[in-house]
């Protein structure tokens, strides 16, 4: 036997008297009971609510801007005849039309009451909207041909605006073209001076100051 087998039967013996690997844990490592176990925790997120929403100043000063360019609500005045003319009256009728209608009241019945003043107004105002029988505007109503004796040609006889009959008239005027007031001679489409007998066969609708109205 040479040395080299000698070596090898050495080695085989000596293997076969270890013990084999152990493949299990311990008794230095216990097994652990799953009841018993620590887990890692679970992080469970808050749920996400609706924030309330703050504009910044930019953002305010836009909505703010915007509530002031809003333009005020306009009241109507109120109250009886006198108390409106007493609001509205003021030397500048603000249109062509109203103009018109407040020329047409001043030089028919400046001297008349206040109703009186109201009736001719709302004849004028009832030739407006005749639907086609008179002439659709105040203007046209005044310049319609042989109805008002004050008109000459094409333009409105000059009128002081400091003058308060004529300030009167433009309240009068106001009054007739928002319906603020309601005439005894709401429905006249015509009406004469008292002093003539124009013997219309008309319907007498009103007498009111030194006017007969008639529709």
């Amino acid at each position: 036997m040479t040395i080299r087998s000698a070596l090898l039967i050495f080695a085989a013996a000596s293997a076969s008297s270890v013990a084999p690997a152990q493949v299990g844990p311990t008794s230095q490592e216990p097994l652990i009971p799953v009841t018993t176990a620590s887990l890692p925790k679970i992080v469970v997120p808050e749920p996400i609510t609706n924030p309330t929403y703050t504009p910044d100043a930019d953002t305010q000063s836009d909505v703010d801007g915007a509530a002031d360019s809003v333009a005020p609500q306009i009241v109507k005045p109120t109250g009886d005849l006198s108390s409106l003319v007493a609001q509205l009256r003021g030397p500048d009728a603000g249109s062509r039309e109203l103009e018109c209608l407040a020329v047409g009241i001043y030089f028919e019945s400046k001297s008349e009451p206040l109703a009186g003043q109201l009736a001719v107004g709302e004849v004028i105002a009832n030739r407006a909207n005749s639907n086609g029988r008179f002439p659709s505007t105040y203007c046209g109503v005044l310049f319609q041909r042989g109805q008002f004796s004050f008109i000459r040609g094409r333009s409105l006889p000059t009128v002081s605006r400091s003058n308060r009959q004529w300030q009167t008239a433009v309240a009068i005027a106001k009054i007739v073209d928002q319906d603020l007031k309601d005439s005894a001679a709401e429905n006249a489409l015509f009406f004469h001076a008292k002093r003539v007998s124009p013997g219309w066969r008309l319907k007498r609708v009103a007498s009111i100051g030194n006017h007969v109205f008639y529709r």
